[in-house]
């Protein structure tokens, strides 16, 4: 199955020979359009999601579909495959079913649009943008519930639809839609922001066409694409060993109790292509914790991690698809099947950059980061105001970025670095509510040479009854810290009543009943550690200890000493150094805070929770795990000489 392109002029593009200044021109003029995509959309939406944090990803592709300027990658390819229909001139596709487009989008929250570009008669290029909507019907508010079994559950699921057919909207189908979400008015709002901004990306390039040409402009996007598969080529052999590298992390838990699930990667490199292979990754959840990972997208994952890591210099597109093979087992918690719920996978895509992260780093430690604010939590109050009209919040929390061997961590930031928070003033103008916390959390952030980032603390106070979500994760597991940097701190969630009395509060919850003057402390996790904190500069942790982000307590993890005036001990903090230095030995490469077994005996007693249970899993799931993994102990068959 795969789409049919319907073309009134297939004439083919010639490959022309293209100057570095134009190059460079319709490069720069591709890179506008791409931000031009983006400032449309804020301006019109009206969703705080879109609007305020950005949760949006755009696009514009090359006719092949692969990705010349954006920020997640191609989900083209999949598209095309999944997709049993025409692709002509005039439409304007819309899909939010993750299986219907092989994992294109993962979650239905997130309504994409596509666009396919012509002119004269011929597809040029596409152009496509997908956000996440607060609301698309489901079980809960927010359609995000975390015991859900089934995506049936999740919301209002729907195939690549032609929502716009000779450039005339499908009106039925878009009131069909917004017939089953709680806020119709911000999802009409945002759909029709998604479709100014890849109609403005296809009037950039239709421009662009125009100006230098249909062949110039066809071979100026594929030497783009080609001069990112050459720069990451010589990146990915100077960074990628042919010995297999391996790492794992952990998911804590699923939200119905079951915990932790382990993510397992093994990394190698054979000749130029370097390979991925997630076998031994556990089997899917019976909740929504599942993330369909398509292997394109993981690909665009990875080449960030590389390019922001090794060469920022190089320009970030699709180029580099060719040299990559991702395996992920079918049946896994990474590629499950359907109708497995999926709607609560944030955890785990932004556990991928942890692993990631580990895995790129063994190679060469001069590079290696601790383990981060890898999520995007998500927190959501709605319910009725005193006027009787219905209030609904989405909103994604921030926390500790790693700390890394270029310098310390962020606190209180994103996991995606366009990101940006929801103004206090805007949360306080538009729903029932008053911050009364926002703030960096001492000591959160993991000591190191490079110290971890904090996380932040915010305190909502609500003004009405309601109820409250909350999605988040490393409340069980350490965010690690490496090459002598420790765990940054755990997350933790603290529910103030007015009768006195303090909740703590799960880590992935729905339907908690709150009342008018209740409080919620969402705290957010710390970024581990990088390097030895013993050789950190005393000056430097004296400073931190003054800005707040440190405590005089919390300096002696780096083995600092300080006076009554903050000033730096130099005698007492050499003594303290010299002996905690010596009581650990040799630092690991990799401090977890301790084994999940020992982790997982100290639960009850640091966070207030039982350990999670062993994760059970679908007895099909297992089978189709363990087959997985014979099969790739197998030998490889050799080919008969004709001797034989």
């Amino acid at each position: 199955m795969s789409a049919t392109i319907v073309q009134t002029n297939n004439k083919k593009f010639k490959k022309l020979g293209i100057d570095p200044i134009t190059l460079d021109i319709i490069e720069n003029a591709m890179m506008n359009a791409r931000y031009e995509m983006d400032t449309v959309l804020f301006r019109t939406a009206m969703s705080p999601g879109i609007r305020e944090q950005h949760d949006e990803f755009p696009m514009i592709a090359n006719l092949e579909g692969k990705m010349v300027v954006g920020q997640f990658g191609s989900f083209i390819y999949g598209f095309k495959e999944a997709y049993d229909g025409t692709i002509e001139e005039g439409d304007l596709f819309l899909t939010t079913d993750p299986y219907s487009c092989r994992g294109a989008i993962s979650h239905i929250n997130d309504w994409l649009l596509l666009r396919p570009i012509f002119k004269d008669g011929r597809l040029i290029a596409y152009a496509a943008m997908f956000g996440h909507m607060t609301d698309v019907g489901g079980k809960v508010p927010g359609s995000l519930p975390t015991d859900a079994r089934e995506i049936f559950e999740e919301g209002i699921r729907i195939p690549p639809t032609k929502i716009y057919k000779n450039d005339e909207l499908q009106e039925d189908i878009l009131e069909l839609v917004l017939h089953n979400c709680r806020m119709p008015t911000w999802n009409r709002s945002d759909f029709n922001a998604l479709v100014a901004a890849v109609m403005t990306a296809e009037k950039r390039v239709i421009e662009l066409a125009d100006r230098f040409g249909d062949d110039m402009l066809f071979s100026a996007l594929d030497e783009l694409l080609e001069r990112n598969k050459r720069a990451m080529g010589k990146l990915i052999k100077q960074s990628v060993p042919t010995k297999k590298q391996y790492f794992e992390d952990y998911l804590c838990d699923d939200g119905i109790g079951m915990g932790p699930y382990t993510l397992r990667c093994s990394m190698w490199r054979e000749g130029d292509k370097v390979i991925f292979d997630f076998e031994g990754t556990d089997p899917q959840s019976q909740s929504s914790v599942n993330f369909l990972l398509n292997e394109e997208m993981f690909k665009m994952f990875c080449g960030v991690y590389m390019i922001m890591v090794f060469d920022p210099q190089i320009m970030f597109n699709d180029g580099f698809y060719d040299l990559m093979e991702v395996r992920i087992p079918e049946g896994s918690i990474l590629k499950p099947r359907e109708p497995a719920a999926l709607s609560c996978r944030t955890h785990l895509l932004g556990r991928i950059f942890d692993v990631l992260g580990g895995l790129l780093g063994q190679g060469d430690p001069d590079f290696l980061a601790g383990a981060g604010f890898s999520d995007s939590p998500h927190f959501m109050y709605s319910g009725y105001d005193k006027e009787g009209e219905w209030y609904q919040l989405y909103s994604i929390l921030f926390g500790g970025i790693p700390g890394k061997p270029s310098g310390d961590g962020p606190d209180g930031h994103s996991l995606w670095p366009s990101f940006t928070n929801v103004p206090n003033e805007f949360l306080e103008s538009y729903f029932p509510l008053r911050i009364e916390t926002y703030e960096s959390i001492t000591d959160s952030g993991g000591p190191g040479f490079h110290r971890g980032g904090n996380g932040i603390r915010m305190g909502y106070c609500f003004l009405e009854p309601g109820s409250i979500s909350i999605h988040d994760d490393r409340w069980l597991t350490y965010p690690w810290g490496v090459n002598g940097g420790l765990p940054g701190r755990r997350s933790e969630k603290l529910l103030h009543r007015t009768d006195g009395t303090i909740e703590k509060l799960p880590a992935k919850c729905d339907r908690i009943e709150v009342k008018a003057g209740d409080i919620l402390h969402f705290n957010t996790w710390g970024g581990g550690g990088c390097g030895d904190p013993f050789e950190r500069p005393a000056e430097r942790v004296a400073f931190d200890v003054k800005a707040g982000l440190v405590s005089k307590e919390g300096a002696k993890r780096y083995g600092v000493i300080l006076n009554e005036d903050l000033s730096v001990n130099e005698k007492r903090t050499s003594t303290l150094r010299a002996k905690l230095s010596k009581e650990r030995g040799k630092p690991p490469m990799f401090d977890r805070g301790g084994d999940i077994p020992s982790i997982k005996a100290r639960c009850l007693k640091e966070t207030g929770f039982p350990a999670p249970r062993q994760p059970e899993f679908q007895a099909w799931a297992m089978k189709m795990n363990e087959t997985a993994k014979k099969k790739s102990k197998l030998p490889k068959k050799r080919k008969k000489t004709k001797a034989a």
